[in-house]
């Protein structure tokens, strides 16, 4: 299959590929065995999926889905060699349909002679529609078994009709200790990194749970030839700044937003500021932040606190003047603002109630006491006829009825015992009883 075209790799289950002693560390530290992944136990343990299906020596179609650096490409390697099959491996930026078509004329070939083939499918999640279509008949006559792996959502990405034939198995971002295995494997075959405890801690950090990264971050520190140990500041200064894992359009933009409004209607300042902190270092467009601020105000705030929404606002126009870095404390303090102050989303119930009631009582006419007599016509046959003017009433409070007939009176407004709403409540409940005292 290799001379098909160049990003399909195929492998006969002759055991694992021994990287070149020139190649990078990454590829040198491959692990050779299922049992030498690190970090994904709950997959590729004795009771995890992958290692249930190795046991019983049957693989069924399934897509990988974790951070990049988690093990996809290795994990689908090392299946392809413990089930006896024949690894192909295509990654979807390069390849089209075209290619698609070759790889499963191959297959089926190899299937009449008596020979399963693994196709594993990098970045799958880049394939058209139409070309996740390709599969699903060579999927379902058991051509090929299709492992893809993805860093994308795949509930997002994919077609139904694919997932429904492929188990989505779950990649765990690598923890510390993890990253700390592949640090000791990089070490046995290179040598002690030039580092203090500290500045190994900080590299470790850096990698926010991407073991390549990791090694390429080693490698390049085994290359310089360092002769003293690096502290954090001397590490931070040789290597580039790693920049956060964020794509604005997917996944992470709205898991991050997600955990940083819940943080901040859990009037938890702390979280709140760390999520935001993550959305801006990451690149996120400040004005987008503002938007979902001012949002949160009269959603989870409201009347409960009304300087929330002049908080929100008064950021944007701050931050339109300062631009950035200066701005960025405009929002801030407005995020800050709304973590903390008393929370109602009384407002928000109310819109959803009243919508619904205008939805289903559309056609209902006003009151002819309260509807408009711009015309003589109009007033003579009775437009706004007997209306009170509630300034001329005792308290500025007439108490007249405004519903359409045929509606009762309806309370979508209900405030809150909280914040400014308290004082709202108390004037509603002062107009309920002279209301019900003039009839």
């Amino acid at each position: 299959m290799a001379d098909l075209f160049p990003d399909t790799v195929s492998q006969q289950p002759n055991g694992a590929d021994s990287a070149r002693e020139d190649a990078p560390l990454a590829d040198r530290l491959r692990p050779a065995a299922l049992n030498e992944v690190i970090g994904q136990d709950h997959l590729t343990g004795p009771q995890g999926a992958i290692g249930r299906m190795v046991a019983a020596g049957k693989l069924s179609s399934m897509v990988l889905w974790g951070p990049p650096g988690t093990g996809k490409t290795s994990i689908a390697r090392l299946l392809a060699h413990a089930t006896g099959m024949r690894y192909v491996a295509i990654s979807a930026v390069f390849s089209g349909v075209a290619d698609l078509k070759k790889a499963f004329v191959e297959a089926e070939k190899a299937r009449e002679a008596g020979q399963r083939t693994l196709l594993f499918v990098d970045e799958i999640h880049r394939f058209n529609r139409a070309q996740q279509d390709g599969f699903l008949p060579f999927v379902e006559r058991g051509t090929v078994t299709l492992v893809g792996a993805t860093t994308e959502n795949p509930s997002f990405e994919l077609n139904a009709a694919l997932l429904s034939r492929a188990q989505v198995l779950i990649l765990h971002r690598l923890d510390a200790e993890a990253l700390e295995q592949l640090l000791a494997r990089a070490e046995e075959l290179e040598g002690p990194l030039p580092l203090t405890p500290e500045a190994r801690d900080a590299l470790v950090a850096s990698a926010d749970g991407d073991g390549r990264f990791l090694l390429n971050q080693a490698e390049t520190l085994y290359s310089a030839g360092i002769d003293a140990p690096l502290g954090p500041a001397e590490l931070g200064e040789f290597l580039q700044r790693r920049v956060a894992v964020y794509d604005k359009d997917r996944e992470g933009h709205y898991n991050l937003i997600s955990a940083w409004h819940k943080s901040l209607r859990g009037s938890d300042p702390q979280a709140t500021l760390y999520y935001l902190a993550r959305m801006l270092v990451a690149g996120e467009e400040p004005l987008f932040v503002l938007r979902r601020l001012t949002r949160a105000a009269v959603e989870d705030i409201g009347l409960a606190d009304p300087q929330a929404l002049a908080q929100c606002i008064a950021a944007k126009e701050a931050y339109q003047f300062l631009g950035t870095p200066e701005g960025e404390l405009a929002i801030v303090q407005a995020c800050l603002y709304c973590a903390t102050a008393p929370k109602s989303n009384a407002a928000y119930k109310a819109q959803k109630a009243a919508w619904k009631s205008a939805r289903e009582t559309g056609s209902l006419m006003p009151p002819m006491n309260i509807v408009n007599a711009p015309t003589k016509l109009m007033k003579d046959i009775g437009y706004g006829k007997d209306y009170a003017y509630d300034h001329d009433a005792e308290d500025g409070f007439s108490g007249a009825d405004y519903w359409p007939e045929g509606m009762a009176p309806q309370r979508y407004y209900r405030p809150v015992e909280r914040g400014f709403e308290r004082e709202v409540a108390k004037r509603m409940e002062y107009w309920d009883k002279l209301r019900r005292e003039r009839g």
